[in-house]
């Protein structure tokens, strides 16, 4: 697409002093087609996906270049997948735990890509590690089980030094999972259940994406450091989002889709928010929160009953300001990362109320246990480290095919890690980070803070949601997170990195290796 060029990455990388992050590009293994496939595996679903360049209409006048998803069933449940209305955003795809999927992947893109199927335990070759990047005019093929618990997953490409410009053209999808215990609770489906993709975008004068590549000078650095955020907040790839909602209880499953932008979410008239879920799935119990906060890749559930709001009532649901940006993450004309806007407006209907049942139980989930964890007096540490304007881990960026001795853990066991964001890293310092792990879900043992890092602390610490699975933790200014994780299932490579997809594309992505 005309707005999203290789002449404008790499002359922002070497604004960044850079380069070398695509340097190493020539050396990957390419994918060859089918090379991933058994010959054995009989699916239950068997999907085409295609990541092409398309234009949509989302302004008056001339329709926007981006990519997207196009998905096709080829075998099984055509419902499976479906689409949201109007949007350039991906496919919505549904499965339940246990099913197995084969998913052939065409890049008709004109630059490498893979798909990361986010959330997913999957093993290495399925999950769409960045040394398995397609070619242009390449195929990959995907054959997986779903061992998941039921809950809200997706996927986005994870090509390296090229993920946040592809995931920002349009590259996203969500893969929703059901099992027979969220079934019998009879939590609202259908039309009620609804997912709701939040991201930030800014455009030109003739409706076509804004990014970092084609900004240029300062701003485009500093946008990289910082993370990108966009001055138009989108929902489902629509300005002005409106749901329209009957007067019933519903389902409302929030992702935070954009690159960098954190979200603290909560209703214009102070209503609290019941949470169901988190990104793993359901809660063993329902929640409610004052506002939920939610960092880049991030989801939350929450169940919402409109019956009682009166008939044709509007309700606004706003991101309210809060501070530890260090800056902002300006880059789109405005809208700084920790200001306040609208998000999207709720028109609820004119028909009879449905009152609806929150059941007080919906899973079991045990208490993290550290009897039989290595290392749970002495967590792995993980330090968030900056240098010659460069996001790191340790001090190391990333390597395709680098692993330092201390990135290996052993299958079949169970660590802590603790994320560390010390918050006196000069001009760049006093950022949070969403740090994300592949291959598994965690859970979230404990916060700390300095002292004097308290106060952003506390503008968005009430919105954790820290009961429930996750596979992403936003680990702010000043904060050391510790996290409770079990390699059980697959041996191999997979990375872990921020969730800022700037940071990440910079270098702040490392690989861990499980080993056998």
């Amino acid at each position: 697409m005309s707005t999203l060029t290789h002449l404008g990455r790499r002359q922002f990388l070497a604004a960044l002093g850079s380069a070398s992050l695509l340097g190493a590009l020539p050396a990957i293994s390419l994918a060859k087609p089918e090379q991933s496939g058994t010959g054995n595996f009989k699916p239950d679903l068997e999907l085409e996906i295609r990541a092409t360049p398309d234009e949509v209409a989302i302004f008056p006048g001339r329709r926007t270049q981006v990519w997207r998803y196009q998905a096709k069933v080829l075998q099984g449940d055509a419902k499976a997948v479906s689409t949201l209305p109007d949007s350039y955003l991906g496919p919505v795809i549904r499965v339940h735990k246990g099913s197995k999927l084969r998913v052939h992947f065409y890049n008709d893109l004109p630059e490498p890509s893979i798909i990361h199927w986010h959330g997913l335990i999957l093993p290495e070759a399925m999950d769409g590690h960045p040394r398995y990047v397609v070619p242009p005019g390449g195929k990959y093929l995907y054959e997986f089980e779903v061992i998941n618990r039921a809950g809200t997953y997706w996927f986005h490409p994870h090509p390296h030094g090229m993920t946040g410009e592809q995931v920002y053209g349009g590259l996203a999808g969500l893969f929703i999972v059901t099992d027979d215990e969220e079934r019998a609770l009879n939590l609202p489906d259908g039309a009620q259940d609804v997912a709701l993709v939040i991201q930030d975008r800014s455009f030109s004068r003739d409706n076509q994406l804004r990014y970092l590549s084609n900004s240029g000078g300062m701003m485009g650095m500093m946008g990289g450091m910082m993370g990108f955020a966009g001055d138009q907040i989108m929902v489902n790839g629509r300005p002005d989002f409106k749901l329209q909602a009957e007067r019933k209880a519903y389902r409302l499953r929030l992702m935070n889709g954009s690159n960098a932008r954190i979200y603290k979410l909560a209703w214009e008239d102070g209503t609290p928010l019941t949470v169901i879920g988190t990104d793993g799935g359901l809660l063993s119990a329902p929640i409610t929160r004052p506002y939920v906060s939610l960092a880049p890749a991030e989801r939350i559930e929450l169940w919402v009953d409109f019956s009682a709001r009166r008939p044709g009532e509007a309700l606004t649901l706003y991101s309210q300001p809060f501070a530890g940006m260090s800056g902002g993450g300006m880059m789109g004309g405005g809208l700084g990362n920790g200001e306040a806007f609208e998000v999207l407006q709720v028109n609820v209907g004119k028909g009879a109320a449905v009152a609806g049942k929150l059941p007080m139980r919906l899973t079991a989930i045990a208490p993290p246990d550290l009897q039989q964890v290595r290392n749970a007096d002495h967590p792995r540490t993980f330090r968030v480290t900056a240098g010659r304007m460069r996001w790191g881990l340790n001090g190391r960026v990333y390597q395709m095919d680098e692993v330092a001795d201390d990135e290996v853990v052993k299958l079949g066991t169970s660590e802590v890690w603790e994320f560390v964001n010390e918050a006196s890293m000069g001009m760049m310092g006093g950022m949070p980070h969403p740090m994300h792990v592949h291959a598994v879900q965690f859970r979230i043992l404990k916060r700390s803070v300095d002292r004097e890092a308290k106060q952003a602390w506390f503008s968005l610490g009430e919105g954790f949601v820290d009961e429930g699975w996750k596979d992403t933790v936003l680990v702010m200014p000043g904060e050391r997170v510790q996290v409770l994780m079990r390699f059980s299932h697959y041996p191999g490579l997979f990375v872990y990195h921020c969730h800022n997809l700037e940071h990440a594309d910079m270098g702040m992505m490392r690989n861990y290796l499980i080993k056998a």
